[in-house]
């Protein structure tokens, strides 16, 4: 199936060549209700991230003395795909993909400036068309910046496959149906330093260096988007 991603003129199915992104739209401080929020519309694939804290944590067993702890929640809407599905909060799936942001963003995040607290990420897939863990993330590090939260660098994420005997970027819900080898990239743009890989199918080890470079040129390219939102974000007045 995967010989069929990339047509003769070395197109791929939605129009792109191999090492191009996805149309990104981007809007920062959503909701006057939560302390951060950030909205990213990656090509067809729409998500929303909350974000609550610094605060008080809701039970006294759950703190720690000496930093705040990041509690991440992940949801994929009923209709955001062709396949409808109801997923409930404690399907495995979605814990996974929860625990994994949870992980990418404790290194980057300056915990230890808010002992016994904690930091809630509420995430919400409203449309699906690939690329859900990269979109997520994102989103998740412009609405940890709205929220005025330190974190050391900016994350970004980016995925990339291989088809085809071509690496390609930032894969779509075709290609990544096709069960293309993927690669998704959390990166810190500053120091070059990654925080996060993630690949849940085989890949063989002579293609994997194209396919880490890629995806790391892609994430350099959506942090130059993510540092222009956050600087229109600032320049545009909210309301009190």
């Amino acid at each position: 199936m995967s010989r069929e991603l990339l047509a003769p003129e070395g197109l791929r199915v939605d129009g792109r060549r191999p090492p191009e992104l996805r149309r990104l739209l981007t809007r920062v401080g959503l909701f006057a209700v939560a302390d951060g929020s950030a909205y990213v519309e990656l090509g067809n694939t729409k998500c929303l991230a909350a974000v609550y804290g610094p605060k008080e944590p809701r039970t006294q067993s759950a703190q720690l003395h000496d930093r705040a702890v990041i509690n991440v929640e992940y949801n994929v809407a009923s209709f955001s795909s062709g396949e409808r599905k109801s997923r409930t909060r404690r399907d495995k799936r979605l814990l996974e993909i929860a625990s994994v942001i949870k992980r990418t963003f404790e290194p980057v995040v300056m915990t230890a400036t808010f002992p016994r607290s904690e930091i809630d990420i509420y995430i919400q897939i409203l449309q699906l068309d690939g690329g859900a863990l990269h979109a997520a993330i994102n989103a998740s590090c412009l609405a940890m910046i709205d929220a005025g939260i330190p974190m050391s660098d900016y994350v970004v994420a980016c995925s990339a496959g291989f088809a085809s005997g071509t690496a390609l970027l930032d894969l779509n819900y075709i290609e990544e149906s096709a069960e293309t080898p993927a690669l998704t990239v959390a990166m810190l743009p500053k120091s070059g330093k990654l925080t996060m890989l993630n690949m849940e199918s085989r890949l063989h080890l002579d293609h994997f260096k194209d396919v880490l470079d890629l995806a790391t040129e892609g994430c350099k390219s959506l942090a130059e988007s993510l540092d222009e939102a956050v600087r229109k974000a600032c320049k545009t007045p909210r309301p009190i």
